[in-house]
């Protein structure tokens, strides 16, 4: 009888590539993962794992068993969700991701109603930008992610992902209190052709939509400085070291010497939730996407 949790473990180390990667997305010990594994080869009679160089490769059993051990997995996915779903309650743990605004600006309010609704629902919420939430939801590494696309980049979503509107996020450009066009109602992107950026690090989505745009409008940005978090971009700003397209979500007070100016052409990116599809019946999805709904719609009816 092959025993499921050593499944997951080689199924694990077949999606990430190496021991000390499924270590980190079973959230054990490289040693815990070894152990799995050669408890795993008793059990079938077969060598699994191969040196390969300094780290290891899965052998044509090891390969053929990882295949097997994808589709199980899955079956067990769905025995579970339709199970929950024929109890009818949100229980158990739920692993949630977000990209760091809507984690601070959504999931407080959030998590603190599931939490009032569904008492015995554990739900644990990881902050990750959307490159990294995506294959780790078709990985089942967790159960759902909140993440964005922009109204004129799209975000590429593998098949097999249900998904949900949660808000539209307006951006606005953050810039100096002392800049020319501080005092101004409305402002357009290309009136900061001159101007330096600070933008999101680069290979980032956010990083690559500002590129796109601000080329598609003409203007070559010169980014200044790079940062992940908006209160850095926004501190930078203040201190006079260029201007920013500033989200809404999650932005908190604005510092002194800031300015936030809303654009002409409205600069939208769309936040939505997306779940593996063959998990859709389990209520303990569907509760949190209704929790976050609700976080989105008192945000924005509070913007």
């Amino acid at each position: 009888m092959l025993n499921l949790e050593r499944l997951r473990t080689l199924n694990a180390v077949a999606r990430h590539g190496s021991v000390s990667a499924a270590a980190d997305g079973l959230h054990v010990t490289t040693s815990a993962v070894s152990q799995q594994l050669a408890k795993l080869e008793r059990e079938t009679g077969q060598q699994l794992l191969a040196k390969h160089g300094r780290g290891v490769r899965l052998t044509d059993a090891g390969r053929l068993l990882a295949d097997h051990a994808s589709r199980i997995l899955s079956q067990v996915e769905l025995a579970q969700a339709d199970l929950e779903a024929q109890r009818g309650q949100a229980v158990g743990e739920l692993l949630l991701g977000a990209f760091p605004t809507a984690a601070r600006g959504l999931f407080p309010a959030a998590l603190a109603g599931l939490r009032g609704a569904h008492p015995q629902l554990r739900a644990r919420l990881e902050e990750m930008e959307p490159e990294e939430a995506v294959p780790r939801v078709v990985r089942g590494d967790i159960d759902v992610a909140v993440v964005l696309d922009w109204y004129n980049k799209p975000l590429p979503m593998p098949d097999g992902l249900a998904k949900a509107p949660i808000l539209d996020d307006i951006a606005d450009v953050a810039m100096p209190v002392d800049h020319p066009l501080a005092g101004r109602d409305q402002v357009d992107l290309e009136e900061f052709a001159d101007d330096d950026w600070v933008s999101w690090p680069r290979g980032e989505f956010c990083h690559d939509w500002l590129m796109l745009t601000l080329r598609g409008k003409g203007i070559e940005p010169r980014i200044s400085h790079m940062a992940e978090e908006h209160h850095t971009q926004l501190a930078l700003i203040a201190a006079g070291l260029g201007v920013a397209v500033a989200p809404r979500l999650g932005r908190g007070p604005v510092p002194e010497g800031v300015r936030v100016v809303p654009v002409r052409h409205t600069v939208r990116r769309h936040v939505y939730a997306i779940w593996r599809a063959d998990a859709d019946r389990r209520p303990s999805i569907r509760a949190a996407v209704e929790a976050l709904r609700a976080a989105g719609e008192e945000m924005a009816g509070s913007a």
